[in-house]
């Protein structure tokens, strides 16, 4: 008698219901006051990403390149 495998089912496969990060983000903000922003969001104009690019610098750090 063959036994199948078990196979291991991730918590986090429950977030696999929503498709779009976008989603996932505003649900984010609306329950949680958490905010995802990226700073070369073409939404934003060059102030607005001026000042979150600031914000992630002081509480982050600089930006690591390479």
């Amino acid at each position: 008698m063959k036994i199948p495998a078990y196979r291991y089912r991730c918590p986090l496969g429950r977030l696999d219901d929503r498709d779009d990060p976008e989603d996932i983000k505003r649900q984010g903000w609306r329950d949680q006051h958490i905010l995802v922003v990226n700073a070369s969001d073409e939404r934003l104009d060059f102030i607005e990403r001026e000042i979150v690019r600031r914000i992630g610098e002081r509480l982050y750090g600089g930006a690591r390149h390479g």
